[in-house]
């Protein structure tokens, strides 16, 4: 695999509190980048965002006000006094937040947020993890991948050491409509969480503030009342097989730098079959 010449003004390392959009706007390869060149997506999707940026998602704002509330750090949250988005004047407040870098939230957003604050920090599992003064928000890594030269990059959401101080845990926080054990386990497979478990571990062991005891928890909470929390660890066997992926995502991605061809689904005709419980059922009725 050919080497990937680095950015021209690499940023290696680690540093705390760095600006978001300067963090996003960082050519290194993120997790999130990484997880877009894999099925079911493809490398033109991740070329196209890439070059273009993704359009602002109510569903992610809000992901990004919860995470200001209960890390303590993030943008500025501008709170809209209407009841919805549906009138003009109120998509043009929200247009003019965004254009100034604050997240735009209604006002019973924002009180919900708040009341999701409140629950984590109630948590005797999550509240502790996000002590005020124990740990780092939002700490920004960046590395060189040292097979292809691939430059590298994670923003951890909250970093402490346990016990006697030489034991890392990255706490990731995460809203979800549904945080029981079925609902997690759900969620990292859609979203390619053990992907994220292992990139930012391996950032964090080659960035030298974590050894390989490092540990990556995900703290899920629910975003209706009574916003119920769980703390998972992703199982080390899952965490694998992320970092497999990981590590073709990479190689791809080297790939069409290397080339300059970004590729899409697929090339040339496929053979499509109906999904196997539709040939089953298929089978069945006309045996």
């Amino acid at each position: 695999m050919t080497a990937v010449a680095p950015p021209a003004t690499p940023t290696l390392g680690v540093v705390d509190g760095m600006d978001a959009d300067d963090y996003h706007a960082h050519p290194a390869l993120s997790s999130t980048g990484a997880r877009k060149l894999l099925p079911p997506s493809c490398p033109a999707k991740f070329r196209w965002e890439q070059i273009h940026g993704q359009p602002a998602k109510r569903t992610f704002e809000f992901g990004r006000a919860a995470h200001q509330f209960i890390l303590g750090e993030g943008a500025e949250i501008a709170v809209l006094k209407y009841d919805s988005y549906r009138s003009k004047a109120a998509q043009e407040e929200a247009e003019e937040a965004r254009a100034v870098g604050a997240t735009p939230l209604l006002e019973r957003e924002w009180q919900q947020v708040e009341a999701m604050a409140e629950a984590i920090r109630h948590d005797p599992l999550a509240g502790p993890l996000f002590t005020p003064g124990r740990g780092v928000a939002e700490r920004a890594l960046f590395w060189t991948d040292g097979p292809t030269g691939v430059e590298r990059r994670a923003l951890l959401d909250w970093t402490l050491h346990r016990d006697t101080g030489q034991r890392l845990v990255i706490t990731d926080y995460k809203t979800t409509t549904d945080a029981s054990k079925a609902g997690v386990e759900k969620a990292i497979t859609a979203y390619g969480y053990h992907q994220q478990a292992a990139w930012y571990i391996d950032g964090a062991i080659a960035t030298g503030i974590g050894g390989e005891d490092t540990v990556m928890v995900f703290a899920f909470q629910e975003k209706t009342p009574p916003y119920l929390v769980t703390v998972a660890e992703i199982a080390p066997d899952d965490v694998r097989r992320g970092r497999e992926r990981n590590r073709r995502a990479i190689n791809t991605y080297a790939r069409c730098v290397e080339t300059g061809h970004w590729p899409g689904h697929a090339e040339g005709v496929i053979t499509a079959s109906q999904p196997t419980w539709a040939q089953v059922r298929h089978d069945e009725e006309y045996a």
